[in-house]
């Protein structure tokens, strides 16, 4: 409930993906206004982590693309036409030469979150993490702590009809 509370709050910048069967990665990033709550596209990963990292000392707000203000149109309409998933607002940048990828699952339970490291490999751990570093002294100064494995939370209003229901599996 805590965690409502703070998107609530904030304005958070948010990923999404295609509702349907095909692809369970992010295709779209976006921002929501702080002064409107009107949605607006991002037009790479990379400009989208800058405004996540600083949202709560530096709110998004329309005018920051460029010829775009309150008043015009959305982007976006934050509707069940795709399934949208929210960040975590503050998250770090992912350091340079990475790439964080997020996959969403079959069930759209959750999204599992990899770091791809410049030479490809996919790495599912921060020990995993801090072994490749520790191999490649070429990356020793990308910080430990800005590797977040946090996933976005997917929002259920979103997720396409015909998605079997989760069920949670028997404690042990």
């Amino acid at each position: 409930m805590g965690e409502e509370t703070d998107t609530a709050a904030t304005p958070v910048p948010v990923a999404m993906k295609k509702a349907g069967p095909l692809g369970r990665s992010i295709d779209i990033y976006a921002a929501e206004c702080e002064k409107c709550h009107k949605w607006r596209r991002i037009v790479s990963q990379e400009v989208y982590e800058e405004i996540r990292s600083k949202i709560r000392e530096d709110p998004f707000v329309c005018e920051k693309k460029e010829g775009i203000s309150c008043g015009d149109a959305g982007d976006l309409n934050y509707d069940s036409s795709r399934t949208w998933v929210l960040d975590k607002p503050g998250l770090p940048k992912t350091p340079r030469g990475f790439k964080r990828s997020l996959v969403l699952r079959k069930d759209y339970s959750k999204m599992d979150t990899y770091y791809i490291t410049p030479t490809g490999k996919k790495l599912k751990t921060r020990n995993q993490i801090a072994a490749f570093i520790d191999a490649n002294q070429d990356y020793k100064n990308a910080p430990l702590g800005d590797f977040i494995f946090t996933a976005p939370k997917v929002m259920e209003d979103t997720i396409p009809s015909g998605v079997p229901e989760r069920t949670p599996k028997p404690s042990q």
